[in-house]
């Protein structure tokens, strides 16, 4: 779907219903996410109803109905939940569907159903990393280090702009140096899991697995246990989805170095083509 179709679909969206003035702008926001997250699929993954058998629907609900289908190229069986974005908007739900989506994208449970992991697309990676890297080079100028940071840590304006929070495991060390472990497992660096002391390379080596997150939809050491990551973590042992564009792969792995002190810097990350 191009930009410009996006925007005549959210247009089509918000004529079709009615949106008090003080809410227009939220949910103009929210329909451009969601068709943008459309766009990205059928951009990288070629993606349509037209690429599943639709099986029986199996459940219904205010805003839409999910079905069993399966995926005609893999044969993978999947429950396929449609989503009427008109009734969305209308009812004022934007949150609750991405609550929803947030939550579950975080659940791996054998008894509760995945959420198959979607990014989004490079060009808005892109603005977003700039946006989390010109914030923590603040930070590191201010001789403060971040230590934690990943998805649940950022904010997401009504502008579409990126807000860094959360500074409850940050630390002002004029000599940028410390020995304290913390952190979220899948973002933590090999130094911090060695237990040496470190700098505010961690957070240059988290920045690498947020803009693998953000293109792919999970981290890129994800495993069943902490210790596997850790190890993952130790060997750097990353894999790419082939949809993953060359200059973020080239960017991801600069990023993520073993030895801290070979990280691309952040002044680079924001020269970065």
């Amino acid at each position: 779907m191009a930009h410009k179709n996006v925007e005549e679909e959210v247009e089509k969206c918000l004529n079709e219903v009615e949106i008090p003035e003080e809410d227009y702008e939220e949910s103009k926001l929210f329909l451009t996410k969601m068709l943008s997250h459309e766009a990205y699929n059928n951009e990288n993954y070629n993606w349509s109803l037209n690429d599943f058998e639709l099986g029986t629907r199996i459940g219904r609900g205010q805003f839409g109905r999910v079905f069993i289908a399966r995926e005609k190229q893999t044969g993978d069986l999947v429950a396929l939940k449609t989503l009427l974005k008109k009734e969305i908007v209308s009812n004022h739900v934007e949150q609750q569907v991405l609550r929803e989506i947030e939550i579950q994208s975080h659940l791996k449970h054998k008894n509760i159903l995945d959420l198959l992991s979607v990014g989004i697309c490079w060009k808005r990676s892109s603005k977003y990393i700039y946006q989390v890297t010109s914030a923590l080079d603040y930070c590191h100028r201010k001789k403060v280090i971040h230590r934690d940071l990943k998805p649940e840590n950022l904010l997401l304006s009504i502008t579409d702009d990126i807000k860094l929070g959360d500074f409850g495991w940050s630390v002002h060390a004029p000599s940028l140096h410390c020995k304290t472990r913390c952190g979220t497992v899948d973002y933590i660096s090999p130094e911090i899991i060695e237990a040496r002391e470190y700098g505010a390379h961690v957070d240059n080596w988290s920045l690498g697995i947020l803009c693998y997150e953000f293109l792919v939809g999970k981290p890129p050491f994800e495993s069943e246990s902490d210790k596997e990551t850790f190890v993952r973590i130790l060997n750097v042992d990353i894999h790419y989805p082939c949809h993953v564009p060359a200059g973020a792969i080239d960017l991801i792995s600069k990023l993520l170095r073993k030895t801290a002190e070979e990280r691309i810097t952040l002044s680079d990350v924001m020269q970065h083509p």
